[in-house]
């Protein structure tokens, strides 16, 4: 069951957190045949096991693999040189989704104490990059808080799960800003229903992941209502459906790829490039 993506467009590969079998497996562009990157060795929190992940980023740094070990309440880097053994970067953390930014700090998203905290490069200690003050609909709190992107700005954004909106919280910004959200009736092209992965392009356009209505969403910048960009056609198993779908990315050519978690499968579509 695939939770998180991240595509790394300098390798011509696609990785995934591989969520129900405690590894991380990764594809080259075009190519029908996996191989397993991390874990893989059965759930648990040995240093070369991996216990319900959830979200995957490369670091092209050091070529390694950071990984949000959701089951382990752990991050871990594994390293392109040795694929046997991880080594813990951040420990007793709800860590369920997280991101860097260009200068390569970290940002993790812990619902357990819905905030999102920051490592910057080098530190031992995180600091609090949005939320922290308990759970609440304010504009200053999260709502068990999911998967999480930084733009080239710094502007950090935030799917909460049970406020079913997305928030952007500018650079060191106190309060976030409701940039999509639950807004009227069931259903309805300006609600969202449990969100989960999340991406913003350049034109600060905004793709979420409705989990709950099986379908990905784009919310155009400064706009209240959101547009269906595919899905939407009830849950299940067809091409043009999905089952419960959680992580999102994009390639270089404007391509979508969506985790869709219950039906096993990352699908890709060809997103309008006008």
């Amino acid at each position: 069951m695939p939770s998180g993506i991240y595509i790394d467009n300098d390798s011509q590969c696609i990785n995934v957190a591989d969520h129900s079998k405690h590894r991380i497996v990764q594809w080259n562009f075009g190519s029908k045949n996996w191989h397993v990157v991390a874990g893989g060795n059965g759930a648990g929190d040995q240093i070369n096991q991996l216990n319900k992940r959830s979200d995957v980023i490369v670091d092209k740094k050091t070529n390694s693999l950071i990984i949000c070990d959701q089951g382990n309440g752990r991050v871990v880097r594994w390293s392109g040189e040795n694929k046997q053994n991880g080594k813990i970067l951040i420990s007793n953390i709800s860590c369920l989704g997280f991101t860097t930014d260009r200068n390569g700090d970290l940002y993790v998203s812990a619902p357990g104490s819905n905030e999102v905290k920051r490592w910057k490069t080098g530190e031992k200690e995180g600091t609090i990059g949005a939320g922290g003050n308990e759970q609440g609909y304010q504009l200053n709190q999260l709502n068990f808080l999911t998967f999480i992107f930084v733009d080239e700005i710094y502007s950090l954004y935030v799917s909460e799960l049970y406020n079913h909106r997305v928030t952007k919280w500018l650079k060191d910004a106190k309060e976030g800003i409701i940039v999509a959200s639950e807004r009227c009736g069931e259903n309805s092209s300006t609600q969202l229903h449990y969100p989960q992965g999340v991406f913003a392009n350049h034109l600060g356009d905004v793709y979420v992941a409705d989990t709950g209505y099986h379908r990905i969403m784009c919310w155009p910048s400064g706009s209240e209502e959101g547009h269906i960009v595919v899905g939407g056609n009830g849950k299940g198993y067809q091409s043009n459906q999905f089952n419960y779908p959680r992580g999102i990315a994009f390639d270089r050519q404007n391509n979508l790829y969506v985790a869709d978690f219950f039906n096993s499968r990352i699908q890709r579509f060809d997103i309008d490039k006008s």
